[in-house]
């Protein structure tokens, strides 16, 4: 699914990842943990070729994307990664339906289809009532999960997610957790987490640690 092979980057002096070698499969939920200044929200960036590594690859499958150009690379990342941050980063201005079609409206999909499988996700999430309402009108726990319908409109390989409970409380991050596997259970959905969150790492499939820019 996802492969990463002898991975360096550094910013200026500072030599931030020394050689990451990692292999993601297909419908696996993976915890990502270390001290802050570990390298892990960098090696996530990486993953989600937001980031390009000084040297080494990233492969998709057989992709080999830190290969790609900026305008492949865009469109590859639209269509096969789903991203949930921290802080949500909803449109305040737009509905929980026009903050999930997003992903679906830069690919070019038409908006009948797009709002359809829209509530199909807010539905499942137990959204179905705030279709129409505002970021600013939901509660924290409700914003989060609009950031994961918006992650799986385009049905992504994998969804990474950096520190994603990191802003709940704790029954809110306990159902989110929760709703992690059931997504992997339902769709096949891989997952790459970093996370604090002791609880939720040891009940992944697998718990890496990072220390100093290499996996321990």
């Amino acid at each position: 699914m996802v492969r990463l092979e002898n991975i360096h980057k550094s910013f200026g002096s500072v030599q931030v990842l020394n050689g990451i070698d990692l292999k993601v499969e297909e419908s696996e939920v993976v915890s990502i943990v270390g001290a802050s200044g570990a390298g892990k929200t960098t090696l996530l960036q990486i993953i989600g070729t937001l980031d390009k590594p000084d040297t080494g690859k990233v492969y998709y499958g057989n992709d080999p994307v830190s290969s790609y150009g900026s305008r492949e690379l865009a469109r590859f990342r639209n269509q096969n990664i789903g991203f949930i941050f921290q802080f949500h980063h909803l449109l305040p201005e737009f509905t929980a339906l026009e903050n999930v079609c997003i992903p679906a409206y830069i690919a070019k999909k038409g908006r009948v289809e797009s709002e359809e499988r829209a509530k199909q996700l807010l539905d499942y999430l137990g959204l179905s009532h705030r279709f129409e309402h505002k970021p600013g009108q939901l509660s924290g726990g409700e914003q989060q999960r609009v950031a994961v319908a918006r992650a799986l409109m385009n049905q992504p390989m994998v969804i990474l997610a950096d520190e994603p409970s990191g802003n709940l409380d704790t029954e809110n991050a306990n159902e989110l957790h929760k709703l992690f596997f059931d997504l992997r259970d339902e769709f096949r959905q891989t997952f790459i987490i970093v996370t604090h969150n002791q609880e939720l790492a040891e009940s992944t499939d697998r718990k890496i640690v990072m220390r100093d820019g290499v996996l321990v």
